[in-house]
């Protein structure tokens, strides 16, 4: 990082216990290159034991990463440069509307055959990203499942978690593969509104459509983390830590360059 985006990256993190006097070990090492380490593996896709020797150790960084991931910390992270973000941008940090999406990405040999399967549309076996962004495209919520979990098994969940972490949504746009019992649900339960944005019956190859290019766009975002090319992780839920590393180096970068 250069200096510009480490001073976003730092007011962004969260506090350590120790340092606020609630009790804990302080850190043995830099937090600026237990960061850098974590976004240079997800950024250029290496293995954990493959950190260049100008970082930690790996087994230490791994360590940062892993606790990160279970106390939500990266998540915390995420969240609050995604709010300075939509600040610079004059938007409130609730987001109001949303739009709700899926990518299926093949599997590495490690991952599980308890966590993934075959998306018969797509053809592809590994895993699917879930994802609702703003209008901005900054990511609001993710979750991975196999791939064979359709997008209305995993809607009905997703927009729940929608719901817990931004209670202000009350519109989300989506394809043809959220329609049905989902629609009832989202109106009737969640209180959001689900609309489904079609593509007209005359239309032929490629076309833009209202709204669902934003999610599109995101995700060709996260394809330049050569980490998430295909699904290598173990666990689902260091899957999610991945693409919310991915999307934090997007939002402080453009915090950068809006700080020269």
């Amino acid at each position: 990082m250069s200096d510009a985006e480490w001073a976003v990256v730092r007011d962004a993190m969260p506090v350590p216990a120790w340092l606020e006097g609630r009790g804990g070990q302080p850190e043995g090492y830099c937090h600026r290159q237990l960061v850098d380490a974590v976004r240079y593996l997800v950024a250029g896709g290496i293995a954990w034991r493959a950190v260049p020797a100008d970082f930690p150790a790996w087994d230490r960084v791994y360590a940062f990463f892993r606790r990160w991931r279970d106390k939500g910390l990266v998540a915390e992270f995420h969240d609050r440069l995604r709010d300075r973000v939509r600040r610079a941008a004059g938007r409130d940090p609730e987001p109001t509307a949303g739009i709700i999406d899926s990518q299926s990405v093949k599997g590495a040999a490690s991952v599980p055959a308890a966590s993934r399967g075959f998306d018969g549309g797509k053809k592809v076996n590994g895993r699917k990203r879930h994802i609702v962004v703003d209008t901005l495209g900054l990511l609001l919520v993710v979750m991975v499942t196999a791939a064979c979990v359709t997008d209305r098994e995993a809607g009905g969940t997703l927009l729940e978690r929608l719901r817990e972490r931004h209670w202000r949504i009350t519109l989300v746009w989506a394809d043809g593969g959220y329609t049905g019992r989902l629609v009832e649900l989202a109106r009737d339960v969640l209180r959001i509104a689900l609309t489904v944005v079609r593509r007209t019956d005359d239309a032929t190859g490629f076309v833009v459509l209202p709204k669902r290019w934003l999610v599109e766009r995101t995700f060709a975002w996260l394809m330049h983390s050569r980490r998430l090319a295909r699904d290598y992780e173990t666990r689902t839920d260091t899957s999610e830590a991945m693409i919310r590393w991915s999307m934090s180096m997007v939002m402080s970068r453009r915090l950068a360059r809006r700080a020269d």
